[in-house]
């Protein structure tokens, strides 16, 4: 099965009915893919869920992530620090390489340097190209 590390900008629009990107939780909810994360990775999305929305969607949104079939925890046992313009985002690369994720969906141009990182190897996948993957499953 499909294994994404879904980035914060990434699952904080798609979890609105409205938002046109929503296809992407609902791709989570129906099971297409498996979602890959870390302790660190749902405190950052608790925290931003609340700021954009509220402490309700928050926990709403991370009780069903972590209650889903197709969620899988991942212990970070090694900080890479790849990723140098914004050393936040390691947290995602880190859990991406642990679990061996065939993609890291993100909008974010400081993914673009894993183009340049040999090893350990980590593609980063735009959400709209995602949609192209998920659509061939």
């Amino acid at each position: 099965m499909l294994r994404i590390v879904l980035d914060t900008n990434v699952l904080v629009a798609s979890i609105s009915q409205k938002s046109p990107f929503h296809w992407v939780w609902t791709a989570f909810l129906q099971g297409k893919y498996q979602l890959c994360i870390t302790t660190d990775i749902l405190d950052e999305y608790a925290e931003i869920i609340e700021r954009y929305f509220s402490i309700t969607d928050a926990e709403n949104t991370l009780a069903q992530i972590m209650l889903g079939q197709n969620t899988i925890q991942i212990i970070r046992y090694y900080e890479w620090n790849a990723i140098t313009q914004d050393p936040d985002d390691n947290k995602f690369f880190d859990c991406a390489v642990a679990a061996n994720a065939h993609y890291i969906v993100s909008e974010d141009k400081h993914f673009n340097i894993l183009k340049q990182i040999p090893f350990p190897s980590v593609e980063r996948i735009k959400t709209k190209d995602f949609k192209v993957v998920i659509a061939n499953l």
